[in-house]
């Protein structure tokens, strides 16, 4: 299976998603997915084995528990595929970046401007 095609689903990018932070049991996988999605376990254990197939995901046991992990190898084959597209958005990025920086520096600006142009107004006098 292609890196895209698993990529593609919603339940494997979320289970991908939730590994990111650290290994997690099935268990915890299930319940999280179950919540979101609304499918069965075995639903979720298909998604688990397309993404342990493909690499995308390790598994190793603990007593009666399975643990799953990512596998960061395909995503970097999937990294290195992009970057012959990467050209199209990082220039956009990068001429992003120079108009927000330039917006910041025009706000300054008026900001310095108007308080500099504002009349500083004396304290009013306390009544005896």
């Amino acid at each position: 299976m292609h890196a895209f095609d698993v990529l593609g689903d919603p339940v494997r990018r979320r289970i991908l998603d939730l590994l990111a932070d650290g290994e997690l049991s099935s268990g915890a996988i299930t319940a999280v997915v179950q919540e979101e999605f609304d499918i069965s376990q075995p639903a979720v254990s298909q998604h688990l084995r397309v993404l342990r197939v493909s690499g995308f995901a390790t598994v190793r046991p603990e007593g009666t528990r399975r643990l799953y992990a990512v596998d960061a190898a395909p995503f970097r084959e999937v990294d290195e595929w992009l970057a012959h597209f990467r050209r199209f958005w990082d220039q956009r990025l990068d001429s992003l970046a120079t108009e927000l920086a330039r917006g910041k520096r025009e706000r300054r600006l008026t900001a310095a401007t108007a308080l500099m142009t504002t009349p500083i107004s004396s304290p009013k006098e306390a009544p005896e």
